[in-house]
């Protein structure tokens, strides 16, 4: 059975947005540092996972940049060639590569998708996507790239949930540049695989 993995860089605040990118808004393009270590991170994840599970913003964003980067080595070949879904109701006809958008009902959808491959189904950005997810307790490890940085405004990574969700942190990296990798999984996960 595979694994929902989010995978986000963050603010030390919990910020999530347009960490690449200046020009989507005022305080964008932040996320500098973490070195080679950070770069081998992001790789060994990438290849580590079956599909990836995008909300449509992200999609766009992503469907938008990857297709150019065909030959681009290893990293921009995986992203092309992997299987990609869009949980989106607006999203009909998706133009990049090996896309599927999810209709229906998103817990049965993702839970399919577990049910369907045996690696990681990564999920980057789309922050109403992932809270959505752990507010169904889908989401089976969250990795946090966090950059040394206050943003004060932006989108959060993580919303309101009706009740509190319990994490076990298993692993903190340091990268370079004040960079850490925090990992997280689902105590309600690990206490149900005690049982």
């Amino acid at each position: 059975m595979g694994r929902v993995v989010v995978t986000e860089f963050v603010s030390v605040d919990g910020i999530m947005q347009a960490p690449g990118d200046p020009d989507e808004y005022d305080r964008g393009g932040w996320a500098r540092g973490g070195g080679q270590a950070g770069t081998q991170f992001k790789l060994d994840e990438l290849m580590a996972s079956d599909a990836q599970l995008l909300g449509r913003v992200t999609y766009e964003g992503f469907a938008n940049a990857w297709p150019s980067m065909e030959g681009t080595g290893v990293f921009g070949k995986k992203m092309n060639a992997m299987p990609k879904f869009v949980a989106s109701t607006t999203l009909h006809d998706p133009q990049w590569g090996n896309t599927s958008v999810l209709d229906g009902d998103l817990g049965a959808a993702v839970t399919g998708l577990k049910d369907r491959y045996d690696g990681d189904i990564l999920i980057a950005g789309s922050a109403q996507l992932v809270q959505s997810l752990l507010e169904l307790d889908l989401v089976d490890e969250l990795r946090l790239m966090v950059f040394p940085v206050l943003l004060g405004k932006g989108t959060r990574l993580f919303g309101e949930t009706a009740a509190v969700k319990a994490l076990e942190l298993v692993d903190v990296a340091p990268l370079a540049d004040g960079v850490f990798v925090l990992t997280y999984r689902s105590a309600a996960d690990r206490n149900s695989d005690e049982h």
